[in-house]
């Protein structure tokens, strides 16, 4: 996802979306250690996804717009 595309999302939602990106994340560093995922590049898309989605949080919480 785009920053822009987080920044549409509501704080509940945003939150919700963080859950599951972290969620993902652990899924694919599991199948990662079994040697069963084939492209490592999603483990940084959503690791990248994730920096995304808690900057736009903290960018709510210091009033920045």
């Amino acid at each position: 996802m785009k920053v822009k595309e987080f920044r549409e999302l509501t704080s509940e939602e945003l939150n919700d979306k963080i859950y599951s990106l972290k969620e993902e994340l652990f899924h694919l560093r599991r199948r990662k250690a079994v040697g069963q995922l084939e492209h490592g590049e999603e483990v940084r898309r959503v690791r990248k996804d994730i920096a995304r989605a808690l900057m736009v949080k903290r960018e709510r919480e210091l009033g920045i717009k």
